[in-house]
């Protein structure tokens, strides 16, 4: 790799449930004078999937949001006030079970795709036909971090990427070799998108060029298996 470039896909208007998302994506870019080259990667906010795929439900008040969340939930992590962290039916831990009240009409919430990995690969198959292109997909979603203050984008979705660099066995520098070093590349992928996207510009998509890790990962690929969690 010689350089990484992270291009905002700007123009994509207000997406409703049924909208073809990748011809949007694609003329958008097209109007932005610029084409997908193989091996991009897309990066899409999953609220636009999401808004795609009518996963936006009315909430008239504060007591059907709560219920939204339980519902939404498998797991109740931990509570304080408000706050509650739980464990999503994808195996996600994040605050409310994901479920947003932003970048919606009021008295309205945005819940994840049913499938957010088949809903990536299905984006990739479509994009893909319409431009001849060999690509990448990845759907984010905006996480807390224990321990950590602040938010960062990570992928929830993924298609035609690696998900986790694995380099276990190989050797550092110094000659040493690493035993548990596994790379999340796909959040990476997903945080730098975020940096030319922002929350307030509606730049709802990315796209990630110079990276070589075309690969069968998927978002649930990063899941940490129960028997191996020391906080569980």
């Amino acid at each position: 790799m010689t350089k990484l470039e992270v291009l905002p896909v700007v123009g994509i208007r207000e997406i409703a449930a049924g909208d073809d998302l990748a011809t949007l994506i694609v003329a958008a870019i097209a109007a932005d004078g610029w084409h997908l080259k193989n091996k991009d990667i897309v990066v899409v906010t999953h609220k636009v999937v999401s808004k795609q795929e009518g996963r936006v439900v009315e909430i008239p008040d504060e007591e059907a949001y709560r219920a939204l969340v339980e519902d939404e939930a498998v797991r109740i992590v931990r509570r304080r006030g408000d706050l509650v962290i739980t464990q999503t039916k994808h195996g996600f831990i994040c605050a409310n079970a994901a479920v947003d009240r932003s970048n919606v009409a009021e008295g309205y919430a945005i819940l994840l795709p049913v499938d957010p990995d088949r809903s990536a690969h299905r984006l990739r198959m479509l994009i893909e036909e319409q431009t001849g292109t060999s690509i990448g997909v990845v759907i984010t979603d905006t996480f807390g971090r224990p321990w950590r203050r602040g938010l960062v984008d990570v992928a929830i979705g993924v298609s035609g990427v690696t998900s986790i660099l694995d380099l276990r066995g190989t050797y550092d520098a110094h000659g040493n070799e690493l035993n548990v070093t596994e790379v999340a590349v796909v959040d990476e992928i997903a945080a730098a998108a975020d940096l030319v996207m922002g929350k307030a510009d509606q730049i709802p998509v990315a796209v990630v060029r110079g990276l070589d890790i075309v690969g069968q990962g998927r978002a649930s690929d990063l899941i940490r298996p129960p028997e191996e969690d020391l906080f569980r």
